[in-house]
């Protein structure tokens, strides 16, 4: 598997684009290359690795399900549930940046996002645009709800 290919996956959340490669990924979807995308990793192992969790919420951190959290060093993370079929994909990598399979600020469209990708990869669900993950964002002392 190449990390730098562009995957068409069922997330955890919805139908999403990942890769290593954050460029190409906000060139598949025409927004700016400064705008950060999100990480989605396998572990809270993995997690400590990028960030450090403020002390104060790292009960909600580790209890929160299908939610992503922009940390204090503005750098964005989702760990996946091991509950989860994407779970089993992303785990080959450990992370892997992540973005809806549309163009910004549109609705999902197949034809689209398999002229885009690299490689797709199908489960026996299939491919399905469901609700975006919860973004909060984390400061050292507060929290906020983006999402």
């Amino acid at each position: 598997m190449n990390p730098n290919s562009i995957y068409l996956v069922q997330t955890d959340t919805t139908v999403g684009f990942s890769s290593f490669d954050d460029e190409k990924l906000s060139n598949i979807k025409q927004r700016d290359n400064k705008q950060k995308i999100l990480k989605t990793i396998d572990s809270f192992t993995t997690l400590n690795s990028f960030v450090r969790v403020p002390k104060k919420f790292r009960r909600i951190v580790r209890n929160s399900k299908k939610t992503t959290f922009i940390y204090p060093n503005l750098n964005s993370f989702r760990v996946i549930s091991k509950d989860e079929l994407f779970h089993d994909f992303i785990k080959k990598f450990k992370v892997l940046s992540s973005t809806s399979a549309n163009y910004t600020k549109k609705s999902f469209d197949y034809d689209f996002a398999f002229e885009k990708c690299d490689v797709e990869v199908v489960n026996n669900i299939g491919f399905s645009e469901k609700i975006a993950s919860k973004i909060y964002k984390i400061g050292k002392k507060s929290i906020k709800k983006i999402r």
